[in-house]
């Protein structure tokens, strides 16, 4: 203990004299140690009282430790998220904080803990309380284990470097006499107090360093290297240690860059041309930064690419080299820009950083890249001439990706705190829609507004920490006219805005119209007349709560349109505009488009595409789709899909009609209409038409971020059927119509999968019901078991026919729901494929269907990454019959859970199913091929 007291004195003693006008500050003493991954630090902090109550404790930010186990919020967030790679890590790939030791002034150590559900921050126990405007100083020794960079491209990396962010403990923001208790969910929002930071980094002499903190000296101790760093009036900062250097530094008069984003299309002349052009236009719009060092990593940028530029491979991109090397640049300096100079609380103000970041970016394009199409060098194809997509701005996607979100009515307020955003909320269209709501209030207010207010609140972040209070009241000032409708609607609240024209009349020097709000949400909407094309005036509609007729002069327009520029992010615009024009007759005329399109305001489209479906009986069905989807949910689709059977030779398909009502304000989210019909064949030389009206409540949770799915389902399944000489219908049993009620209720993640469903069937023949529970856990061994329990029986039968009943092993799919390819077939590889339904068993049992009642029960548990063992319980019951115990078991290979999985059968009722000669035809298969469920693989992460 003497030796320890000695090294903290030591080390007080060579801290002291580092003195700040800052209100608290960071002396830190750090070895990275890369064969152990990790850091040993010793650390003196400052801290000032400045609220007006008196503290017993001080709570530190340890985000590190967030990495530690599988059951703290990081790692909740990563299963919410259907990240695997977390879990299944090894011990040695997560992070942790550990060995921590903290001393006061008066070398005593002091008591902590972390916080009940809080893992990731400490909590110190002072002496003595600190008083209002007081401060306290103590040492802390403690060592830092660095995670893999796998989890959030922090870490140390493959090539042997460091990536460190976060990595330190430091005070959290202290506001409103208040610790801020935020726990880290990956979304890059530490809440840290301001604070300034004199750091000695010691690393091998190996290792490179490169920060966005000022580096003061660099110092060359034998088989060492010796890092003076500081950062004045900082909330964090970021180190980057390499072996391999691929920071590249690029300086002019405003501020000295690190980079190392990836471009290997263009030379260091060409980067240095585009760095000077971004920093001197981020400078002009923004103001002069305080911290003269930024670091651009390619890192930051993976971590919030901008999407679109990021989703094709370079060989085929459509955007010139420099620009896409240039938007990147732009996107990642401006937000560390961001990130280094505001004083913000990044979790509950969020929207600041996004609405800036946005904005300097659409006002960049809009000065360097005026001609720049949302699809780059490919919208010059004339062939594409005529799509909404390719002929879209660049600038004017954004308003397509918060209204992607709108229009599944899952759009959440900007101003909600950052950790509770649905992902693609968080990334995308919250995002987009902050900065397309900033450039609307500077186009409403006018005189510069946005850009002269940015700059007022960059100062006032120079001089103290800062809050959304102190922008609202710069733009308050800055604007002229009453801009309360933009707080409290645009910035926090979800209702959605809706104006359309009803009646238009015109002379030649003047127009009258009336103006409807469908949604009564009162914003200002601009109006804007057009000739051929070209605006001629433009006018501000205010205080618009009903039908309101205006008049006002023509100046030879040929059309009106609110919002023509989308500057409000209203709900629809296809109801937007009207011609003037004298033999006008259909203010949207019928457009054909191919394959998919965003939404046209000007058209009624029609999407076309080439189908190709496969099934034993029909073949080949090559068809062509017509429908109105596109990118964009609409309250009423129609989907045509008429084809041509290469087997039978003749014409099949299907068709839905279907009406989306979405409720914005209730818990049952989504009903939805859907009247649909489908003519394929169900064996040789027979075919079927099912037609099925149906109506379907969605219901969510007030957290958008819960997996939780609920919803009931009605509908009547009418079915005709073609006889077969291949498979006996049994009488009345060609044609039937069923009444079917399904409830079910899902909450899925990558640790834990509950769902409980109901089915109640009722037709002139049978009526039945069944209950359906399915469990998956992931233990924190990885070992993972699946559970399964069904029931089901009848309620009353009439028939004699097996094909209503319960099955055991695949069900009949009488309702046609399931994507069975060779639905008749009882031997031969389409019998094999296996779908997870009723009975749910695997082995082809001598019993395959039930007629009076069947309870089963599945399970599995995997030995080996995907590879499982399952084994199948249960109990039939058919008329005149006693009832009957079944059982299987055997291998299952579990390559992408419930899309693609094979199931090997080895002991059942049958005996030793290994040992039989015809093996191969008892393996079943589990394949996913629809390309909405294949979609939703990888979707679900982002709603």
């Amino acid at each position: 203990m003497h030796s320890f007291v000695k090294i903290i004195f030591l080390f007080a003693v060579l801290l002291s004299g580092k003195c700040s006008f800052a209100q608290n500050t960071n002396s830190i003493y750090v070895e990275l140690l890369p064969e152990q991954k990790g850091l040993t630090v010793l650390q003196e902090i400052v801290f000032h009282n400045t609220g007006t109550d008196s503290l017993s404790k001080i709570i530190l930010n340890d985000w590190n430790n967030a990495f530690s186990a599988k059951n703290t919020p990081l790692a909740k967030r990563f299963s919410d998220e259907f990240v695997r790679s977390f879990h299944l890590a090894k011990s040695y790939e997560r992070g942790s904080t550990s060995a921590i030791t903290i001393i006061d002034e008066n070398k005593t150590f002091l008591d902590w803990c972390r916080p009940e559900r809080h893992p990731d921050l400490i909590e110190v126990s002072l002496q003595e309380k600190l008083a209002p405007n007081q401060k306290i100083k103590f040492n802390l020794t403690y060592r830092v284990k660095i995670p893999s960079d796998k989890f959030t491209k922090y870490g140390y990396t493959s090539e042997g470097g460091f990536h460190l962010k976060d990595w330190f403990l430091t005070p959290a923001r202290f506001e409103n006499n208040a610790f801020c208790l935020n726990s880290n969910y990956n979304v890059d929002d530490i809440t840290n107090a301001p604070a300034d930071y004199h750091i000695t980094f010691k690393t091998p002499q190996n290792q490179r360093l490169f920060t966005d903190l000022n580096m003061v000296s660099i110092e060359n101790q034998g088989k060492h290297t010796i890092y003076t760093l500081e950062g004045k009036n900082r909330m964090d900062f970021s180190i980057y240690t390499e072996q391999q250097i691929t920071f590249n530094r690029y300086k002019n008069a405003i501020a000295d860059v690190y980079t190392n984003l990836k471009d290997n299309r263009l030379d260091d002349i060409q980067k240095a041309v585009i760095i000077d052009r971004v920093v001197k236009f981020t400078d002009e719009i923004i103001g002069s930064t305080t911290n003269s060092t930024i670091l651009v990593s390619q890192a930051d940028y993976e971590r919030n690419p901008f999407y679109g530029l990021n989703q094709l491979p370079a060989f085929i991109s459509p955007y010139p080299d420099n620009f896409l090397y240039e938007i990147k640049f732009l996107k990642t300096y401006v937000y560390e820009y961001l990130k280094s100079n505001l004083k913000l609380n990044a979790r509950e103000d969020n929207w600041i950083y996004d609405a800036i970041q946005v904005h300097i970016m659409m006002k960049y394009i809009d000065e360097h890249y005026p001609d720049m199409k949302m699809m780059g060098n490919i919208s010059k194809l004339k062939i594409l001439k005529g799509f909404n997509l390719f002929a879209l701005d660049f600038n004017k996607q954004y308003s397509y990706y918060y209204m992607l979100m709108a229009r599944k009515n899952l759009d959440q307020p900007i101003g909600n705190p950052k950790n509770t955003l649905l992902k693609f909320n968080e990334q995308i269209a919250g995002k987009y829609r902050a900065g397309l709501s900033l450039k609307y209030l500077d186009d409403y207010c006018g005189n510069n507004l946005a850009t002269k207010s940015i700059q007022s609140f960059i100062q006032l972040n120079q001089r103290q920490q800062t809050s959304s209070k102190d922008f609202e009241k710069i733009l308050r000032q800055n604007c002229p006219n009453n801009i309360d409708w933009f707080f409290e609607t645009i910035i926090n609240s979800r209702d959605i805005i809706d104006y359309k024209f009803t009646e238009v009349s015109k002379t030649n020097d003047s127009i009258a119209f009336t103006v409807r709000n469908k949604t009564g949400v009162v914003v200002p909407i601009p109006i804007f007349g057009l000739k051929n094309g070209e605006i001629v005036f433009k006018d501000w509609l205010e205080n618009i709560k009903t039908d309101s007729t205006i008049t006002i002069s023509r100046k030879d327009a040929d059309r009106i349109v609110l919002n023509y520029e989308n500057e409000v992010p209203e709900y629809n615009l296809r109801n937007n505009w009207k011609s003037l024009k004298n033999y006008s007759f259909n203010d949207r005329p019928i457009k054909f488009n191919f394959l998919k399109d965003l939404e046209d305001p000007y058209h009624n489209q029609i999407l076309y595409v080439p189908t190709l479906e496969y099934n034993l009986y029909n073949g080949l069905m090559p068809g062509m789709r017509f429908h109105n989807k596109t990118f964009l949910d609409k309250p009423i689709i129609f989907d045509v899909n008429p084809a041509y059977s290469t087997l039978t030779q003749k014409m099949i398909g299907n068709f839905r009609l279907i009406g989306n009502q979405f409720r914005r304000d209730s818990d049952i989210y989504l009903i939805r209409y859907q009247f649909s019909g489908q003519f394929f064949d169900y064996a040789q030389n027979a075919g079927y038409i099912r037609f099925n009206p149906m109506i379907q409540f969605f219901k969510r949770p007030d957290n958008y971020r819960d997996n939780r799915k609920e919803s009931l389902m009605i509908r009547q399944v009418i079915v005709e059927r073609e006889e077969s000489p291949f498979v006996s219908l049994e009488g009345r049993n060609e044609n039937y119509s069923i009444f079917n009620a399904r409830y079910f209720n899902v909450k899925t993640e990558v640790k834990n999968h509950f769902a409980f469903k109901t089915d109640l069937q009722l037709a002139n023949s049978f009526g039945k019901a069944a209950v359906e529970l399915e469990y998956r856990k992931l233990f924190e061994s990885n070992r993972q078991v699946n559970l399964r329990f069904f029931a089901g029986s009848f309620l009353y039968r009439k028939t004699n026919s097996d094909f209503f009943s319960f099955a055991l092993d695949r069900p009949t799919d009488y309702l046609f729901d399931y994507g069975l390819y060779g639905r008749s077939e009882t031997t031969g590889l389409f019998s094999q494929q296996y779908i997870v339904a009723e009975g749910a068993f695997k082995a082809k049992l001598d019993t395959p269907f039930a007629n009076q009642w069947i309870t089963t029960f599945n399970s599995s548990v995997n030995i080996w990454n995907w590879v499982e063992v399952y084994g199948d319980l249960g109990a039939l019951k058919n008329e005149n019959e006693s009832a009957k115990f079944v059982y299987d078991s055997g291998i299952r290979l579990n390559l992408v859970t419930d899309y693609f999985e094979l199931y090997f059968p080895v002991y059942s009722s049958n005996g030793w199913e290994v040992g039989k000669s015809n093996y191969g035809e008892r393996i079943r298969f589990m394949v996913t091929l629809s390309p909405n469920v294949l979609v939703s693989l990888f979707t679900r992460k982002w709603f």
